[in-house]
């Protein structure tokens, strides 16, 4: 972890919203909060706060039949069993035509079980861009002022180049 691969999907979501008739970023999908992931998908894409999801099984079923035909970006961060995936009817043929799912893990077989038209792999960053990505998420800016450098790069040295790690 700590590559950079929920900051791509981000932005890769930000981008390229606009595009479809609903879109929704699922942060941090877990077991015990999959009833609360599923409301989010559905309110998000429906765009409306009058969704009711008691049950995951319930939850599942309301996603297949009310977004089966919309064009969809979803976007489904730091997934860790096929259940989870399960539970969001996340299928490359759950969505209508045109749609588009993201899944960020650091378990590749989930996606070999999916069939996932593409598999992206990100890169270890070099000290230079691990030090961007901390400096963005620490102070906000793309590089640290002088002051912040030194212990920047220590932090970044001691994360082996995983700043967010």
């Amino acid at each position: 972890g700590g590559v950079g691969k929920t900051t791509v999907a981000k932005a890769i979501f930000n981008k390229y919203q606009n595009l479809f008739d609903g879109k929704s970023f699922l942060a941090s999908v877990r077991e015990e909060k999959l009833v609360k992931s599923q409301y989010t998908l559905l309110s998000d894409v429906l765009r409306s706060g009058n969704i009711k999801v008691s049950r995951i099984d319930e939850g599942t079923e309301d996603i297949k039949k009310r977004l089966g035909n919309q064009m969809v970006l979803v976007i489904v961060d730091e997934v860790d069993s096929v259940k989870q995936l399960e539970a969001l009817a996340i299928k490359r043929d759950s969505f209508g035509p045109g749609s588009r799912i993201i899944i960020t893990t650091r378990d590749q077989h989930l996606l070999k079980i999916l069939k996932a038209n593409r598999i992206c792999h990100l890169p270890a960053m070099n000290k230079e861009e691990a030090l961007e990505l901390l400096s963005w998420h620490a102070l906000s800016k793309n590089y640290p002022n002088k002051e912040y450098l030194h212990v920047s790069r220590e932090v970044v040295d001691y994360c082996g180049g995983l700043p967010l790690a």
